[in-house]
């Protein structure tokens, strides 16, 4: 399934409380850094389904729409805290480099977070992606094989 159980979550509480606090500071609003840290609890949690209403259900803290109201609909800004996690991701991992992966989810919102416009093809249609935040590390623990 993937994930940690209950107890586990309870063990590494305050510690996910600090990373989360220290990720989510820029987002201007008490609720949403409340739900931001829910919402990483709720994808640690043990389960088969990430999505927001069973991980509401799991987490039993957060009404469902509160939580998806966070992930889809709220008009915070994203690029600091993705920019806050890959400078955290640098500290603890210190790789050598970094390997580009263009891969994207297929979007039909505009307002959920992450999703960019993106044109592609000789026409330049205009595509919405939510590009993943988690790129391939390149070390001697990762090294990347050659295609």
């Amino acid at each position: 399934m993937g994930g940690i159980t209950p107890a586990e979550l309870a063990a590494v509480r305050g510690r996910l409380e600090a990373f989360a606090a220290e990720v989510l500071e820029s987002l201007p609003r008490k609720d949403q850094r409340a739900r931001g840290e829910c919402y990483l609890r709720g994808l640690m949690l043990d389960g088969r389904r990430k999505s927001i209403e069973p991980m509401a259900a799991r987490l039993k803290e957060v009404h469902y729409q509160a939580l998806h109201h966070f992930v889809a609909v709220s008009p915070w800004d994203w690029r600091p805290v993705r920019r806050r996690l890959a400078e955290r991701l640098v500290g603890e991992v210190e790789p050598t480099a970094w390997a580009v992966d263009d891969t994207g989810f297929p979007k039909d919102g505009e307002r959920s977070v992450g999703v960019q416009p993106f044109q592609y093809g000789e026409a330049f249609r205009v595509f919405r992606f939510d590009l993943p935040w988690e790129p391939p590390r390149a070390d001697s623990e990762a090294p990347l094989s050659e295609a």
